[in-house]
């Protein structure tokens, strides 16, 4: 029997549950199908650097194994009967999406196949549980986060780990396949010049890049907040991509350490892996929610029309330094600090009130680990119209943010070197500072760098009245 494995978002040969059913069954042919439907809407280019990379990287282990990974691009349903007419496969295979969109798209496809005869199974592949496995007593999806991680944690981890393949069966030369660089994923601009210095996308980079992160991860707990250091692990993008698995990772911390409850900075840890698969929980649940407010209130909120605003933010220049640095070292390495996504979060949508789908639409296009469902509830999460959402009334301020997780100015001086020979007091708040200290640094407020587009106490205020009336609806 021969069996599509059809990778996804699961871009390894280890712990691959679709890849290991397959073997199991005999001959395996493996494929990628690059589609512009469910699987790239909402991809942008910064996730699209990294695909191109991981695929990559991926082809090239199947390669190393002996076989080929066999790569198409158009409507998978199509590709997928091409392929089944050309290859006499009788099978596929494929570890499941669990966008909303993903999940209807794959539900239509399953069916096509199905109806055609095709035995065609889908796996958990990416997460410790799927969504409808955890339910409150009710039988109701969680909305908080703690009662949801506790009942995981009570429906049981399973860590057992399925290992790479020594060998694969060879593919037949005839059969057609694109090279990576057909799919076009890569920009024609090289704006991202700098992710080649800060990535290594694929199974073997995320290996590195957990390994680099453990002897740290004891300090986790308290280190994680700091804007410079080494104090959190960079994997997102790797998950993301299905390079490496949650289940791997706790597997390998319960190898080497016997238990992941001693250590305080790896419960922490563990509880981030949770947070993660909360956010595709809640997509999956509410999936109207990856477009409008969990909370039904906002849909009434008077969010502003400010498009210099929202471009000021965009480009990191709002004249609030740490939300400029934060947001510059997102454009130039494609990630940005959690702490940071907070502070630049309540910035857009508390001091500016401006809709939170704008600053996740942009965060999507530039993250390189931008995944619909984190991103989703991390944006309501700030904005207070999701699920275990902050109260309207915690706004951020981003001066005390900078004093408190970037007490040095480390991070703002890499970020806005205009700023850079600025005291650690001027740096923070450069519009309340002495004329002769910005002279002192080189800085010409409105020439140099910019002046604050909103005063952040004036802002605060409006923020608060503005999101009190919710209560009247």
């Amino acid at each position: 029997m021969t069996t599509l494995v059809w990778f996804r978002q699961d871009l390894r040969l280890q712990d691959n549950p679709a890849l290991s059913a397959a073997l199991n069954d005999g001959h395996i042919i493996p494929i990628y199908i690059q589609a512009g439907d469910a699987d790239t809407a909402r991809e942008g280019s910064a996730a699209r650097w990294w695909r191109h990379h991981s695929l990559s990287d991926l082809a090239s282990g199947i390669a190393a194994l002996g076989s080929r990974l066999i790569i198409r691009q158009g409507e998978p349903l199509a590709e997928l009967q091409k392929l089944i007419l050309q290859t006499g496969a009788t099978a596929i295979v494929w570890n499941r999406r669990l966008e909303p969109a993903a999940i209807a798209a794959d539900q239509i496809i399953k069916a096509a196949l199905k109806a055609d005869g095709m035995n065609a199974r889908s796996f958990n592949g990416n997460y410790l549980h799927e969504p409808w496995e955890i339910l409150n007593k009710q039988g109701q999806p969680f909305q908080i986060f703690t009662p949801y991680w506790k009942a995981k944690i009570a429906a049981g981890l399973d860590f057992s780990i399925q290992p790479a393949p020594p060998s694969l069966p060879p593919v037949d030369q005839r059969l057609e396949s694109l090279a990576v660089e057909a799919l076009e994923l890569l920009p024609n601009i090289p704006w991202d010049k700098n992710f080649y210095l800060e990535w290594i996308p694929g199974e073997a980079g995320a290996w590195t890049r957990f390994e680099q992160f453990l002897p740290k991860i004891d300090d986790y707990a308290e280190a994680r907040n700091f804007l410079v250091g080494t104090g959190v692990s960079k994997l997102s993008a790797h998950l993301h991509f299905g390079e490496i698995t949650p289940r791997q990772i706790i597997r390998h911390l319960l190898d080497t350490r016997g238990s992941v409850l001693e250590s305080r900075g790896v419960a922490h840890f563990m509880r981030e892996l949770g947070w993660r698969e909360f956010g595709v929980y809640l997509a999956y649940h509410f999936p109207h929610t990856v477009d409008t407010p969990l909370d039904k209130r906002f849909n009434r909120f008077p969010w502003r029309d400010a498009p210099d605003d929202l471009r000021a933010w965009q480009r990191g220049q709002t004249g609030i330094p740490v939300v400029d640095a934060a947001m510059r070292c997102l454009w130039v390495t494609g990630w940005m600090h959690n702490r940071a996504r907070m502070i630049v979060a309540s910035m857009l949508t508390k001091n500016l009130l401006i809709d939170w789908r704008l600053g996740a639409a942009w965060f999507m296009d530039t993250l390189v680990d931008a995944d619909l469902g984190s991103n989703t509830a991390g944006w309501q999460w700030t904005a207070g119209t999701g699920a275990d959402a902050a109260p309207y009334f915690r706004i951020f301020n981003p001066m005390l943010q900078a004093e408190k997780f970037d007490p040095e100015g480390t991070f703002i001086r890499r970020w806005v070197p205009e700023l850079a020979r600025a005291d650690t007091k001027t740096l923070f708040a450069p519009w309340e500072a002495r004329s002769t200290d910005l002279l002192s640094a080189g800085i010409i407020l409105g020439t140099t760098y910019p002046t604050p587009i909103t005063e952040l106490a004036g802002s605060r205020a409006r923020a608060l009245a503005s999101f009190a009336q919710i209560k009247k609806y």
